[in-house]
């Protein structure tokens, strides 16, 4: 099939003439033919110090990438051998040898760094190469190289199409393998062993604090942390004596060091069992005609931009981290802004106090990641930019506020506008009413939430934009106002005539009332007196009669009783005449 690739030894990938760069067409046709996915594995480091020795090894071959035995480098340029990788089915391993850094017969540091970039840009597996231990000169190069890869990428994305964001680098950038040869140190930190993983992560550790010292120590170092969150360690020994070197390649396992050998064995294995497929952005697997094209636009990106060489380094770094540290202080004040400030603020104050807070952790941010900040310039220009960030919020939170405002007054007194327009307060005392609604619907105003620092002022504009309303109905209710008081005074008289009328009636009415009780009054005591007077008639008549038959009953008993004495008289007398003795006399 056209993805199995057996490649009996390695071509150049891309050459060095000169100190100009050139992609060898018989490679790229080798990479166009691999549908495979590819493991890239890429080692840089200082020149005869047995790079190609490793590669050889991860090739399965003890011949291939050549292996100098003099002081002369034998490495041009970037050699490239694809192999079926060993361990992972249906995968490519490609394996790029780079010609050595620092050679003396180049002499041409920016060359240098243009194919350590190149190594970092095209791999999955990184491989750093360095002699004895990690120092300070160690780190500074490959975070230069590292910063200068980032450069080349930004450079180089418009001619792959693509727009990354932050994983995507991460998942770009290759993992860390540093590999440190003829180590001599003891593994040991205060007091304890510790693993060659250990001793790595122990070299790139950052202090503490903000000291500027300690930033400069520290940038490189969170650079390299960045770009390789995932780093790995191996240390070697001497592979033999150092007369034997020179028949490094034709040595069997058994004339070289047990150590190496076996520390050899273990960096094969983890390369084998640990490295990732090549990843592009948006999580793409590259096969070869995606790594070719990778290598044409880093080539040309290199061949045509103007990068900076090693004796600027110092510059560069400065320039491309301090810029950054710029943006990324400008980042987390945007981010930090975004998340806290919700607009209109209720005062000027309130805003300050977010801004000066987010502007504190920028500043914090830039000096942590800041790099020799000479006469303070990028902070300098780090603060004018807060600053007009400061005013933009400010303005943007003044407009806001008054957009808020505006929007509050037309909904508040929208009615009370509709109502003047239907003439609800054409009428006297309207501007009374009028003012009243106003008040309530003032006191509405200001009971709503967040409307900022043109409250007041945006209240007393709508108002005096209205006043001419005001006005209007103030003079129609004094117009009203004083027809409605003739109408008033001349009711009041009405009424007051009325009131005089009726008074006058019921004076009438009362008099004619007391000249009726006075006749019934009269009326009353003639009948009075016309009673008594029949009642003394009647009484007189009876005290007659009474009297009559008194003496009528008086006469009578007298008469009865004169008779009653007759009588007597006669019985008496009759009594006599029959009696002898009356005889005899």
């Amino acid at each position: 099939m056209a993805s199995e690739t057996h490649m009996p030894a390695p071509v150049c990938l891309i050459e060095n003439t000169n100190g100009k760069l050139a992609v060898n067409p018989e490679a790229l046709k080798i990479l166009s033919a691999i549908t495979q996915p590819l493991v890239v594995v890429a080692i840089v480091g200082l020149y005869r110090t047995g790079k190609s020795y490793l590669m050889n090894k991860l090739a399965g071959k003890s011949k291939g990438f050549s292996i100098g035995s003099t002081v002369q480098s034998h490495t041009k340029g970037i050699w490239m051998w694809c192999v079926p990788h060993p361990e992972k089915a249906d995968h490519t391993l490609v394996l790029l040898d780079t010609e050595g850094l620092e050679d003396v017969e180049k002499g041409d540091k920016n060359n240098d760094t243009q194919i350590f970039a190149l190594a970092i840009l095209l791999s999955s597996t990184f491989v750093y190469n360095t002699m004895n231990k990690i120092d300070q000169t160690a780190i500074d190069l490959l975070h230069f190289v590292t910063e200068l890869s980032n450069l080349l990428r930004t450079l180089s994305s418009h001619d792959l199409n693509r727009i990354e964001d932050e994983a995507d680098l991460v998942s770009f950038y290759p993992d860390l393998v540093w590999t440190l040869r003829d180590f001599y140190l003891s593994l040991e930190a205060d007091g304890q062993n510790i693993t060659a993983d250990e001793y790595l992560e122990n070299s790139l550790k950052l202090k503490p604090d903000t000291h500027q010292n300690h930033q400069n120590f520290n940038l490189p170092r969170c650079c390299i942390q960045k770009f390789f969150p995932i780093k790995k360690c191996f240390i070697f020994d001497s592979p033999t004596h150092r007369k034997k070197l020179a028949q490094l390649e034709t040595l069997h396992d058994d004339e070289l060091d047990p150590d190496f050998v076996q520390q050899v064995a273990d960096f094969c294995y983890y390369i084998f069992h640990h490295s990732k497929t090549k990843t592009l952005s948006g999580g793409i697997k590259a096969n070869g005609p995606e790594l070719e094209g990778l290598v044409l636009t880093f080539v040309n990106a290199i061949t045509s931009a103007n990068l900076p060489c090693m004796e600027n380094s110092v510059l560069a770094l400065a320039q491309i981290n301090n810029s950054a540290a710029v943006q990324k202080a400008i980042a987390h004040y945007d981010e930090q802004m975004a998340q806290k400030v919700q607009l209109p603020t209720e005062t000027l104050q309130e805003l300050l106090d977010l801004h000066r807070a987010s502007e504190k952790e920028a500043i914090e941010i830039f000096m942590k990641n800041s790099f020799k900040d000479v006469d303070q310039k990028f902070q300098k220009e780090l603060g004018t930019l807060l600053k007009a960030k400061q005013d933009d919020f400010c303005k943007q939170n003044l407009e806001a506020s008054s957009d808020r405002c505006s929007a509050l007054l037309q909904n508040i007194f929208g009615s009370l506008e509709e109502d003047v327009k239907q003439g609800i307060y054409s009428k006297p005392g309207g501007h009374c009413l009028f003012m009243q609604k106003t008040e309530e619907l003032k006191a509405k105003y200001y009971q709503e939430p967040r409307k900022g620092i043109q409250a007041e002022e945006a209240l007393q504009k709508y108002l005096q934009s209205k006043k001419s309303m005001s006005d209007a109905i103030l003079q129609t209710d004094k117009t009203l106002t004083a027809r409605a008081k003739k109408m008033e005074e001349t009711r009041l008289r009405v009424r007051a005539a009325e009131a005089e009328a009726q008074r006058l009636e019921k004076i009438r009415r009362e008099q004619q009332q007391m000249i009726e009780q006075r006749e019934r009054q009269y009326q009353e005591q003639l009948r009075q007196m016309e009673m008594e007077r029949t009642c003394r008639l009647a009484e007189e008549q009876r005290a007659l009669e009474r009297k009559l038959q008194e003496e009528t009953a008086k006469h009578q008993e007298r008469v009865e009783a004169e008779m009653r004495q007759l009588q007597n008289q006669l019985q008496q007398q009759q009594y006599n005449a029959s009696s002898p003795d009356c005889i005899l006399l």
